[in-house]
């Protein structure tokens, strides 16, 4: 007799709505497989929802990246900071473009805030900045009107890296806005990949209100061809661009998704709070996100962080980590910092805040088919191994 299979609970995972099966079949019945119709459509479904000027969608939130990046014209030795606490791609594209990198510390709960732009600028002595790059981390929107200030200070672009706030709003003079509408940075980048808010299986999407980026952004995506309108097989290339394209498949799967976003985001938000609620007697033991503006936020991640100085002398978050496997709930964290990676050339750099955030952070699970009994299987892990390892 075959043993039952125990459940896992990953940190985030998929959810495939009953219409996304018919979208997706119909898709392969037309005429395009990419490049087709359903790209502009989802564009312009982006751009109706963030209420933005121009979007352009692709192959995934790195991708996205690149887009922007070129469409700024960064170049080598052209100053980027961004935070140090963040993915990779971010880092990965702008070394590609040999830019010059500079990172910045964070405070205590991961976020690279307008003072520590200013503290990494005191401290390396920086005179001209081509760009910012500001991260919405777990999905919360990161003080998008100060570093708006901080871009028309230092005369620089800024890029939001939004690919954790797919959703998310923010307030400014009584007035609500949606990440992307572009109204406070110069481009927003996003991410569909399927832990995100809506998913495309991989995509991404770059959301300007700057029609000069928009069309140096599309000419990028798809090997910088420019067509001739009236003769379409004729066609220059004037830059370098690459296939960073997204199907028609992906995308009808993406407009199908977006059809049910304000129900994800209900019901991600009814997940945070019931976990506020239920992290009640635990609160000695770990410090919860804030829970001021929930409904802003996209809540793409329920970020916690250990407190440590109430547990064992020599435990860890590794130790946590391990103790929920065992249970088959996989946590994860959000991010190891970028000075701490094997290929990192200035290892000798310091970030206190930064530093202190990695030692405690973790994420838990959160996503859109998550049960009651799921939060409470998680939170009884969590009561297991603080009676194991608390003072």
């Amino acid at each position: 007799m075959k043993s039952k299979q125990k459940k896992i609970i990953n940190y985030g995972k998929q959810h495939i709505f009953q219409t996304n099966f018919l979208k997706l079949k119909n898709s392969l019945k037309s005429n395009f497989l990419t490049t087709g119709l359903l790209v502009n459509n989802f564009e312009n479904k982006i751009k109706k929802y963030t209420k933005s000027n121009y979007v352009t969608v692709c192959s995934s939130g790195t991708s996205a990246l690149h887009c922007a990046l070129n469409a700024i014209n960064l170049k080598k030795n052209d100053v980027v900071i961004m935070p140090v606490i963040n993915f990779i791609a971010a880092y990965s594209m702008c070394s590609l473009l040999k830019a010059k990198i500079y990172l910045a510390d964070t405070n205590t709960e991961g976020e690279m805030k307008p003072n520590n732009v200013y503290d990494c600028i005191k401290k390396n002595k920086i005179k001209k900045i081509k760009l910012i790059i500001n991260m919405d981390l777990g999905g919360k929107p990161n003080c998008p009107i100060e570093f708006y200030q901080l871009k028309k200070k230092f005369k620089c672009f800024l890029i939001l890296d939004g690919c954790h706030s797919f959703g998310a709003n923010y307030l400014h003079k009584n007035k609500r806005y949606k990440v992307g509408c572009s109204k406070h940075a110069d481009i927003t980048t996003f991410s569909f990949h399927p832990v995100k808010t809506i998913t495309t299986g991989e995509g991404g999407a770059i959301v300007t209100n700057n029609l000069m980026l928009h069309k140096k952004i599309n000419i990028f995506r798809s090997h910088g061809i420019v067509r001739n309108r009236k003769e379409y097989w004729n066609y220059d290339i004037p830059e370098l661009g690459f296939n960073y394209r997204i199907s028609d498949i992906n995308c009808s799967l993406g407009i199908d998704q977006l059809k049910y976003i304000n129900l994800i985001l209900r019901k991600r938000k009814k997940i945070a709070l019931k976990y506020f609620e239920l992290f009640k007697p635990l609160k000695k033991f770990f410090l919860l996100p804030e829970k001021k503006n929930s409904n802003l936020s996209s809540w793409h991640l329920f970020i916690l962080r250990i407190k440590l100085e109430n547990f064992k002398k020599n435990c860890t978050k590794d130790d946590l980590i391990k103790f929920m496997i065992k249970n088959n709930i996989y946590l994860q964290f959000h991010y190891k910092p970028i000075n701490k990676f094997s290929f990192y050339k200035q290892k000798k750099l310091k970030f206190e805040n930064s530093d202190i955030y990695y030692k405690t952070e973790i994420t838990i699970p959160i996503y859109y088919s998550m049960t009651l009994n799921e939060q409470k299987k998680i939170l009884n892990g969590l009561i297991k191994f603080t009676q194991i390892n608390k003072k």
